[in-house]
């Protein structure tokens, strides 16, 4: 009943314009939508920093770079070397190609890795990044370590990432427009209901892979139900300097709710870090 109930509410929301689904409607790749959204992947760091000094006459670091298409837009912003990490071994693949049709192959590179164990030598990086990455992590403390491993000296971390209680925490608006969908429905009834809707498009088996690891499945494998909180938790045990740290509400008029104890989760857009060696200035 309560899958009825989802499906039922679903017709009334439209869904957010998602990258699975303008790359099935043959309207734009995933790596391109990254692309083209770049600038946006960055935004949240610019009251604190700005593009140049982020990305110009850097070795970067992005980790859970999916199909590539951000990774080559830091690449474009100037950077001497560019790395995308990620564990699907499908993006790999994608994410060369399209740095090939980019002419950035020299300066990209990808592979495919668990980010709490990274294919690199100590202090290699200038910059690395998380975009969208943090609240995926199934062990977050360890990709921190990893991430501070191979951080140069003078180096930084960027961090962002919506928290879990953001209206579409769930990750699952390709098919589910229902603001908050997961703070009503359990994650069995979501998971179901996900299937029935997927079911019979072309990147189906795709889809299904990424939201829950298996087959039989009924959990959001891809989710650590990262909050706002834990986070601040993290970083404060993470033995990393904070040079920056905001959490941004949905909208300025809803400011007010970010504060209360008890809804502020659920009222945040975006939660922001910068972290650099203690030694650090």
């Amino acid at each position: 009943m309560s899958i009825e109930m989802l499906l039922f509410l679903n017709r009334f929301f439209p869904l957010p314009r998602h990258p699975f689904n303008l790359e099935t409607s043959g309207h734009e790749s995933y790596a391109e939508w990254q692309f083209t959204m770049g600038e946006k992947t960055v935004q949240f760091f610019l009251d604190y920093t700005s593009i140049e000094d982020m990305f110009s006459r850097r070795r970067v670091l992005d980790v859970g770079s999916g199909a590539g298409g951000k990774t080559c837009y830091y690449a474009s912003r100037g950077a001497d070397e560019v790395w995308g990490v990620d564990a699907v071994e499908a993006y790999r693949h994608q994410a060369t190609s399209f740095a090939r049709a980019k002419g950035l192959d020299e300066i990209v590179r990808f592979t495919t890795a668990d980010a709490s164990d990274l294919p690199f030598e100590d202090g290699y990086f200038d910059t690395v990044i998380m975009n969208d990455t943090f609240e995926h992590l199934a062990h977050p403390e360890e990709v921190l370590d990893e991430c501070r491993r191979v951080l140069a000296e003078g180096g930084r971390i960027f961090i962002n990432f919506p928290p879990y209680y953001h209206p579409y925490g769930a990750h699952l608006t390709d098919v589910i427009g229902i603001p908050w969908v997961h703070v009503f429905f359990s994650e069995k009834t979501m998971v179901r209901a996900y299937r029935r809707l997927v079911r019979g498009l072309p990147d189906e088996e795709h889809r299904l892979a990424l939201r829950f690891g298996s087959p039989d499945s009924d959990t959001l494998a891809y989710l650590n139900g990262m909050t706002a909180a834990r986070f601040r938790r993290i970083i404060g045990r993470s033995g990393l300097r904070i040079l920056h740290h905001r959490e941004y509400p949905l909208r300025r008029i809803l400011s007010p709710l970010a504060h209360i104890p008890g809804l502020r989760e659920g009222f945040l857009r975006m939660v922001v870090g910068v972290l650099s060696h203690p030694e650090n200035p």
